[in-house]
């Protein structure tokens, strides 16, 4: 009698033929598998879940209770956001939040990546069969590359916003409102050595509106003589009867003598400015000094500047011309957009004040939220040696959040310059009173603003709308885009 077979080794077909069946699946094998994936799992979902699970449980409940700590303190942060959208801006600009915020993404990284490390010991890789255990090691690896690296780049980003608030905000004393709004002076001069600081080219005061954020743009000719100064001020002593020299010269002759402003970081922006408040009865809360030569770098950081080129602008100074920048509707570099604000050699400072202003224009019309998301590396890297202010870094946010509404509603631009004003013997007064009138006309402001694309229906000059004898039109604007 033939032996029989043991159960499982035959299997019979549907036509009843026993043949022999293939070797079972390792069983235990493939459970050891599913535990060290979801072990993984687990401590990419919660960490500390799997050494809570089956690992030291005094490491896995301190972990989860850090964890659930960060999550409710970044929940309860998003709400703030959500209520208060100020409060973002805040955080941003604080320099000991943000580098707590660091060390804690730091912190986490070391950690997270550590808890996976654990959990993959946890599932015993040893015991895997060969298969399962490359597995496993490529999916923790991936996991702590991951993980560490989102984090650690995170930490980077924030490292990088710690040091641009430091490097940029000054530590200027918190200035109210005056009259419902805020006096930002705007100065543009040369980089270089010895020349930071000295006879600002661009003289601009941005008045905003401290609830709506709506702006008037004051420019100031450099070369404005014959004006006085407030009363009890450092250069009202030096010169009770007024200042006649250029409005520019200013910050040299403060540079000369810097012993009479004792207490003042910057000599020479404080007797600007107390040539521009004397000019304008205005009070200044902050000022800002931009780097000329820097603003091509920002200019090629968010990707170029659309601007409305109406005449060839020659590129270099009088005598030493090395090329244009072409007319159109152009999107320019930052090398082509600085020239264009800058250049005179084909005009005068009064076209030269009227181009400025439109790129002022362009710059917040076109610098979004997004874009500064998107590049926020290369924004940060070009600004931190562009701008040098006395804004403090707490006010930040308050200005973005005014800049934000400014966006939405039309900019109107002032200039003292000819016809309107005689720059060699101003007459302040009426200055005054186009100040007033632009207040006023300022608070009907509506919605909707030109884009700086408006057509050739008026005479040039110097790549400018208009000319010295009827005025620039960007510099008496009711929408600088519109003039533009």
């Amino acid at each position: 009698m033939p032996p029989v077979p043991s159960p499982g080794l035959l299997d019979r077909s549907a036509t009843g033929q026993a043949r022999p069946s293939r070797p079972a699946p390792d069983r235990a094998a493939r459970i050891r598998f599913r535990r060290a994936i979801t072990l993984l799992l687990m401590t990419l979902v919660i960490p500390g879940s799997a050494q809570l699970v089956a690992g030291n449980r005094k490491v896995g409940r301190i972990a989860m209770r850090l964890w659930m700590g960060v999550v409710a303190v970044t929940v309860l942060t998003l709400l703030i956001a959500l209520i208060w959208h100020g409060f973002v801006f805040w955080l941003a600009f604080n320099a000991f939040w943000l580098g707590v915020i660091r060390l804690v993404l730091m912190a986490l990284a070391i950690g997270w990546a550590a808890l996976c490390m654990d959990a993959w010991r946890i599932g015993q890789p040893l015991s895997l069969m060969q298969g399962h255990r490359l597995a496993v090691v490529t999916l923790n690896g991936a996991l702590c590359f991951s993980i560490a690296g989102a984090l650690l780049f995170g930490a980077h980003l924030v490292g990088v916003q710690r040091n641009f608030v430091i490097a940029m905000f000054g530590d200027g004393v918190v200035s109210g409102s005056h009259d419902g709004r805020y006096n930002v002076l705007l100065l543009g001069g040369d980089s270089g050595k010895g020349r930071w600081g000295l006879r600002p080219d661009s003289i601009t005061i941005a008045s905003i509106d401290a609830r709506t954020g709506q702006t008037v743009l004051f420019g100031l000719p450099r070369n404005m003589t014959n004006f006085p100064f407030p009363d009890g001020s450092v250069m009202g002593q030096q010169f009770p009867d007024g200042y006649d020299d250029e409005l520019n010269s200013l910050a040299t002759w403060a540079g000369d003598n810097t012993g009479l402003f004792k207490g003042y970081a910057d000599p020479g922006v404080e007797a600007t400015i107390e040539g521009v408040q004397g000019i304008t009865g205005l009070q200044i809360n902050y000022w800002a000094m931009v780097n000329l030569d820097g603003f091509k770098d920002l200019v090629d950081a968010v990707g170029g500047l659309t601007l409305n080129v109406r005449d060839a602008v020659p590129i270099g100074k009088i005598g030493d011309i090395t090329g244009y920048v072409e007319p159109g509707i152009r999107k320019l570099n930052g090398f082509e957009a600085l020239w264009f604000a800058r250049s005179r050699a084909a005009a005068d400072d009064y076209s030269r004040m009227a181009r400025q202003k439109c790129v002022m224009s362009a710059m917040l019309q076109q610098l979004s939220p997004s874009t500064v998301i998107t590049k926020y590396g290369a924004i940060t890297k070009a600004t931190s040696g562009l701008i040098s202010t006395d804004l403090p870094a707490s006010e930040f946010g308050k200005f973005a959040q005014l800049a934000l509404k400014a966006r939405n509603l039309p900019i109107r631009s002032v200039g003292f310059v000819p016809p309107a004003i005689n720059t060699g013997d101003p007459d302040i007064d009426k200055i005054h009173q186009m100040i007033a009138d632009a207040f006023d006309a300022s608070a009907d402001a509506k919605k909707g603003h030109g884009q700086g694309f408006s057509k050739r229906d008026a005479a040039t000059t110097g790549a400018s709308k208009g000319d010295i004898h009827s005025g620039y039109a960007a510099n008496q604007a009711s929408d600088l885009g519109k003039a533009c």
